[in-house]
């Protein structure tokens, strides 16, 4: 092996955090209205009330397919409404969606000096959030659950990423604010941090985006 290639595969396993990676939903940002506004929407169709506070925690952090069956049941009820979603408008869905504080002053000094990246359970309409919020040039790299054949908490999005951006585990850590995050990186073998959930068992715990930066500042160099 050469010198270089030598130096190379040590830099990846150094333990030093290189690339940090995002849930969306709950992290980049705050979507709860939304997901209640699209799955009422839902229900409301099939005359089942509208949803529960255990119901709405849930589908906030699943695929559209898991909340649809966990709400639905009936394969009949959950294709139509598959159906419906592939005809609606959602656009004002995305207009119900706010940043999370401090989010783009992060940001703006996270990318200079890490590689960045999301992983989300999120599916057609991620295009349209990035765009709507200017995001798209922060990310070198976005995985939804379109892009995998195992949507979180399966560890094949990290893996995905790390495997990109050529990093060992230890290299990355990943930011998420619910138990579907937590196994997600616990069995990708990815540091943990909790994002405003301190019930959640994780390596570190941030309450704002301000606090990131130092946080990281403790483990990573800049960016390869």
């Amino acid at each position: 092996m050469s010198s270089s290639n030598s130096q190379t595969m040590q830099s990846r396993h150094d333990g030093v955090i290189r690339a940090v990676i995002f849930d969306c939903d709950g992290v980049l940002v705050d979507s709860r209205e939304a997901n209640a506004h699209l799955y009422n929407q839902f229900l409301s169709h099939f005359k089942k009330g509208t949803l529960s506070e255990e119901q709405l925690d849930y589908v906030h952090c699943h695929t559209l397919q898991e909340s649809l069956k966990y709400l639905l049941v009936d394969d009949r009820l959950i294709e139509e409404a598959r159906r419906l979603w592939q005809e609606m408008d959602y656009q004002p869905l995305i207009d119900l969606l706010t940043l999370e504080p401090g989010l783009l002053e992060c940001l703006e000094k996270l990318t200079p000096r890490y590689r960045t990246a999301i992983a989300t359970n999120r599916t057609r309409t991620m295009k349209q959030l990035l765009q709507r919020f200017g995001l798209d040039r922060y990310f070198d790299m976005v995985v939804t659950s379109l892009d995998v054949r195992h949507p979180k908490p399966h560890p094949e999005s990290l893996n995905k990423i790390l495997s990109s951006f050529e990093i060992n585990p230890e290299a990355a850590c990943y930011i998420g604010d619910s138990e579907v995050d937590r196994e997600t990186s616990h069995r990708a073998k990815v540091p943990f941090i909790a994002y405003r959930n301190e019930q959640l068992e994780a390596d570190h715990y941030i309450s704002h985006f301000n606090e990131l930066i130092p946080l990281l500042e403790q483990f990573a160099q800049p960016r390869l």
